[in-house]
């Protein structure tokens, strides 16, 4: 087989698969995905997962939280290298935040076994359940609960938009922490498509991950008087609409101030009628920085002044930290080891993952395939054929330097 051969072999194998990906979810308004984690479009996604791992005989594990694995050799042996992503997405999300992971590490296990590689220790694809947090808002609920980071009676107790439960969800209480399968790994790989136009900028399809910055979600409960919009006059108002605004504005204001994000992304207003004045608003704070002075700085900074406004208002605010995630710099040798052996640049990152969670238990790294556009968690989030079958052979490269 010629090299342009082999080439298109790639891109045909790719297209196949994420053709018959591409459908689950969509909504055909926006364009974007509607994949929440255990509803209709993700199960099917699980059923396909399933499917993949049958044609390679690959026998398929859950690890009681959700997470699935798909094992390419004994799974009890130990020393495994692990693969994957999610499949879930944010609202009207873009098609390969997570699923690329997923496809390119069965085509990676594809490429292995046609150049007659055999493994001397086991490969696991992973599926990791609620990673955008998009349903029961904790992200990377999976490893979490997989890792011992979230305490199980929290997580089975989350609660949808739609009050159903993570456990009611699952079907079951989540196991918690599986430290013994936690110990049965040597090393997880995550290719995911690049948040960002890094890569655009040094014309290079694929990079290796260096870093992502700490971030986490806080909640800020915004309370007050409700009442009639006609009525009420404006001196008399205690409006935590009022409150809310000013704090969204402070955000983006201690921010831009002090080089970090912070993006108010979702609001909850009740009773959320046109002609009444809010008795409650909730806003969800999505704060990230590249120290962690620098975000508790920030989240600080702004809660304080929403509690000083607040006063003026007449309303009052309190602050929950749903989430939040420390500063994870990736296993060092092994990024460089492998941007030597892929001749790729080094990238730090803003968005979070499931290898930043797993990292603290188990030697990590990343890679990034180029997005065109640079637009993510949106339908214009993007990457060409040709890059994702780049990104492809280099896990598959990848994988093949630590399995041996």
């Amino acid at each position: 087989m010629t090299n342009s051969t082999a080439d298109e072999h790639r891109l045909d194998r790719f297209r196949q698969l994420w053709d018959e990906i591409a459908p689950i979810g969509r909504d055909e308004r926006s364009g974007g995905y509607l994949r929440y984690a255990l509803t209709e479009p993700e199960l099917r996604l699980r059923q396909w997962f399933r499917a993949q791992a049958a044609e390679r005989a690959m026998p398929v594990t859950d690890d009681g939280n959700g997470n699935l694995f798909a094992w390419w050799g004994d799974p009890d042996a130990g020393d495994a290298i692990l693969a994957g992503s999610h499949f879930d997405s944010v609202p009207h999300g873009g098609a390969y935040d997570g699923p690329l992971g997923i496809v390119s590490a069965f085509l990676a296990v594809d490429e292995l076994r046609a150049e007659g590689v055999t493994p001397v220790r086991p490969l696991a694809v992973a599926a990791f359940v609620e990673e955008e947090g998009a349903r029961f808002g904790v992200p990377c609920l999976g490893s979490r609960l997989l890792t011992g980071a979230l305490d199980v009676e929290r997580a089975a107790g989350l609660r949808d938009a739609g009050g159903v439960s993570f456990a009611e969800a699952l079907g079951d209480r989540p196991a918690g922490a599986r430290p013994e399968l936690l110990g049965r790994f040597a090393a997880f790989v995550e290719l995911h498509v690049e948040q960002g136009r890094a890569l655009v900028d040094q014309d290079a399809p694929v990079a290796v991950a260096s870093a992502i910055w700490p971030h986490g979600r806080w909640r800020f409960d915004f309370t007050g008087e409700g009442n009639h919009a006609g009525t009420t006059r404006m001196a008399d108002r205690r409006d935590p609409m009022l409150t809310y605004a000013f704090t969204v504005l402070a955000a983006n204001k201690e921010a831009r101030l002090r080089g970090a994000h912070a993006t108010v992304g979702r609001v909850a207003v009740e009773p959320n009628a046109t002609n009444a004045i809010p008795s409650r608003v909730t806003g969800w704070l999505d704060a990230r920085a590249a120290e962690p002075e620098t975000l508790s700085g920030m989240v600080d900074a702004v809660h304080g002044k929403a509690v000083e406004r607040a006063r003026r208002d007449g309303t009052e605010v309190a602050l929950t930290e749903e989430s939040a995630t420390p500063l994870v710099a990736f296993d060092g040798g092994l990024a460089d080891r492998l941007a030597g052996l892929l001749g790729a640049p080094v990238l730090p990152t803003g968005a979070g993952h499931d290898a930043g969670v797993l990292a603290a238990h188990v030697p990590t790294a990343m890679l990034f395939v180029r997005n065109p556009t640079g637009v993510s968690h949106s339908p214009a989030e993007s990457a060409t054929d040709a890059d994702c079958a780049t990104g492809v052979t280099a896990l598959a490269r990848v994988l093949a330097e630590l399995l041996r």
